[in-house]
């Protein structure tokens, strides 16, 4: 349950402060994605970053089939952590959390 709750809270936080960000910004997202590709050092944390987000879909979906459900309920956490990376993650973990011995 404190999992759960620490993720929900994380996402809140974390949306609120994307949806402000992205509010404020002078650029659109992809133009920033690019920007952020175009030189070595920050296409490391990005490459870094997608990586990570890469493993947390394996693991979203590996966990998602121990509890015998569908890849289609899969896929809005799959494409959340294709835009915002740790929003999936934490939403998945929001709404799952870490025990496959309660269905919820």
């Amino acid at each position: 349950m404190a999992l759960r709750f620490f993720a929900l809270a994380s996402l809140v936080l974390f949306s609120i402060y994307t949806g402000w960000t992205m509010s404020i910004a002078e650029q659109s997202l992809l133009a920033f994605g690019r920007e952020l590709i175009s030189r070595p050092d920050t296409a490391q944390v990005v490459i870094d970053l997608y990586l990570m987000a890469a493993l947390a879909c394996l693991w979203m979906v590996k966990d998602n089939r121990s509890r015998g459900r569908s890849i289609i309920a899969m896929l809005p956490y799959l494409l959340l952590t294709a835009v915002f990376v740790s929003a999936g993650p934490l939403l998945y973990l929001a709404v799952n959390g870490l025990d496959r011995g309660r269905q919820v």
